[in-house]
């Protein structure tokens, strides 16, 4: 008997243990993550419109150039 008291004791233990680690689990604030992704899409919109700029002043002197 006295060793199945033992091992419903260490299980007693490993739970306790396990639902501390639990409770120390960090959590993002969701804000956190939607202005990030707001960031990632405003320098994802700059790097285009500068990408069609480059390439319409391209075009363009390529145009006077040849003309």
């Amino acid at each position: 008997m006295k060793n199945y008291d033992d091992e419903i004791a260490l299980k007693k233990d490993f739970v306790k243990k396990k639902n501390i680690k639990s409770e120390k689990i960090k959590t993002t604030n969701i804000n956190i993550l939607l202005n990030r992704v707001r960031l990632d899409r405003k320098k994802n919109l700059q790097k285009k419109i500068l990408l069609t700029l480059v390439l319409a002043v391209t075009v363009s002197l390529i145009g006077i150039f040849f003309i």
